[in-house]
């Protein structure tokens, strides 16, 4: 981590998030020291998600299981999370294993993103009983072809592709390049990495969350909650008439902000 950390225009000692090795370094002494997690690594190009930001959703699926009260955390493996997407890192099952004892099983269309995460399985102790990992073979289904007969699950996580095309994912990263300080003129480098099908899909994140909101309608006994993560606040409303069409009994919009990130999680319930 050290060769990474210098003085900002702040005087505070830093790092420079518009550098991938640099945030890639954060992470991995983040796992170490606050996780206990030894062995953390991406393949070249993957997703590096923002530690503070993942560890966020958790607790914000940890509140609405317990209703809202503390002392009603859940706690242990009989609470089951489905991540979907679980990605290359790994990042949902290796801090929910940690923080809460909690079971995962997640789901992947990309075989090179399973097999390194099937390695921090086979490195780890604790997620090799706390994480089973299954193959999307359909870039469309959610649910369907990955749940066994009879599986329910304490709640559903998502972070979804936020894009709907390479050329708009691509805009993005210079947005947040300028935002971090780095050169207007300098090729999109991704500070947090991705590839294509974590970045970007066909009608971008709200087509992702509406298929999410139907498939959901027709399994509604599999989760006590459906969650995701929504980047864009715009795509609020027309997501919240996809849960009025799907016939939900509750919804909510939990907002979350890591320094100037804003985003939120929205959750529902049939």
């Amino acid at each position: 981590m050290a060769p990474f950390v210098a003085v900002n225009a702040y005087g505070n000692a830093s790092i420079d998030f518009s550098d991938p090795a640099a945030v890639k370094a954060l992470n991995q002494a983040l796992l170490r020291v606050d996780y206990g997690f030894e062995a953390w690594d991406i393949p070249p190009g993957y997703l590096c998600p923002p530690i503070p930001g993942r560890a966020d959703y958790l607790h914000h699926v940890a509140d609405l299981l317990s209703g809202g009260d503390e002392r009603e955390l859940p706690r242990g493996a009989a609470t089951a999370i489905l991540d979907i997407g679980v990605g290359a890192n790994c990042i949902y099952p290796i801090l929910g294993s940690r923080d809460y004892d909690w079971s995962f099983v997640g789901t992947e269309t990309d075989p090179v993103a399973l097999q390194h995460a099937q390695g921090f399985v086979r490195a780890d102790a604790t997620l090799a009983v706390r994480l089973k990992l299954r193959r999307q073979r359909s870039a469309l289904a959610m649910f369907r072809g990955v749940i066994e007969p009879g599986e329910t699950f304490a709640a559903c996580i998502c972070n979804p592709p936020f894009h709907a095309s390479p050329e708009e994912a691509a805009a993005g990263t210079r947005r947040k390049v300028r935002n971090l300080g780095g050169r207007r003129d300098a090729p999109p480098v991704l500070n947090f990495g991705g590839k294509n099908t974590e970045l970007w899909c066909t009608g971008g994140e709200l087509a992702f969350v509406r298929r999410l909101i139907a498939e959901s309608a027709q399994l509604p006994a599999l989760c006590r909650w459906f969650t995701i993560l929504v980047s864009k606040g715009a795509h609020l409303p027309a997501i919240s008439r996809a849960l009025g069409e799907a016939g939900v009994t509750e919804s909510r919009v939990l907002p979350m902000a890591q320094g100037q990130k804003q985003s939120r999680i929205v959750a529902w319930r049939f």
